[in-house]
């Protein structure tokens, strides 16, 4: 498997891409990582196996995480963020012009390569969702929302803990111990990656007839953070989606402990592009 890490431009700031291929590459993959991670936390997950089946892999680090630039947990604008999918594209295009390209995004990620293919023209092959930030798992305390929204409005740039808990990733106790020692793993949100991706949520649910992409949906029943309830009503409206939900499953379906079933229904899925 061959690597190279590259810095891009998008809305004036540098973020970090990484590009991951075999020999031989029959299709791309564009992986939008979750809140609070990074691109890097899938190379001992779902990379790995989408090379080895001719997948190249495309991904970054969003606005405030990982090696990109910018505050811990602030982005300037949803907008700037579907911005970022169309600057990886371009990227992608320019390396491996004609082949197909997918579009895979988990959580807060999930919530944008949907958004991204209802909102934009574009010619993107399919979607894999997982564990999609449509909607919130919990109700935050209404105090912490009022607040967010009059900080949303006045210091878009304040960053407040994010209230993710580790032990809610994985039923296993490894991965979450990975994630707590990941350096690279923060947990600072601002109200420009709440507000504006909990509205786009609510809007994709209410308008499920713009999305006509083929799109393959995993979703945990046992996921804490995001709701797999909301994965099941936008799946239920819509022809083009293929829900997969894992009984009892956690948040991060790649680290959980069906993990093998994960990748093998994601990589038949997107293989089978290819079988007609």
């Amino acid at each position: 498997m061959q690597h190279q890490g590259f810095d891009f431009y998008s809305s004036n700031k540098r973020l970090f891409g990484q590009c991951w291929h075999g020999e031989e590459t029959k299709a791309v993959v564009l992986l939008v990582h979750g809140m609070g991670e990074h691109s890097g936390r899938y190379t001992g997950s779902i990379i790995p196996e989408l090379v080895h089946a001719g997948y190249a892999v495309y991904s970054f680090d969003h606005f405030g995480h990982g090696h990109s630039e910018g505050k811990r947990g602030y982005c300037p604008s949803f907008k700037a963020v579907l911005n970022t999918i169309d600057d990886a594209l371009e990227l992608i295009e320019e390396r491996f012009a004609k082949l197909p390209v997918f579009l895979y995004g988990h959580s807060l990620g999930g919530n944008v390569v949907i958004n991204y293919t209802m909102q934009r023209a574009s010619s993107i092959k399919g979607i894999v969702a997982t564990s999609p930030f449509l909607r919130m798992a919990f109700d935050p305390p209404s105090w912490k929302m009022n607040v967010g929204k009059i900080c949303y409005y006045l210091l878009p740039f304040i960053t407040l803990p994010s209230g993710i808990e580790p032990k809610y990733i994985s039923r296993d106790e490894r991965e979450i111990e990975k994630y707590k020692d990941d350096p690279l793993v923060h947990d600072r949100i601002s109200p420009n990656y709440t507000f504006p991706f909990i509205k786009w949520g609510e809007w994709a649910l209410n308008n499920p007839k713009k999305l006509n992409t083929p799109t393959l949906l995993l979703h945990g029943t046992g996921d804490y953070i995001t709701s797999h309830w909301a994965s099941k009503a936008f799946a239920k409206q819509s022809d083009y989606i293929t829900l997969k939900l894992y009984k009892g499953g956690y948040h991060e379906l790649h680290n959980d402990l069906e993990r093998e079933d994960v990748f093998e229904t994601v990589i038949s899925w997107l293989d089978s592009f290819f079988d007609k």
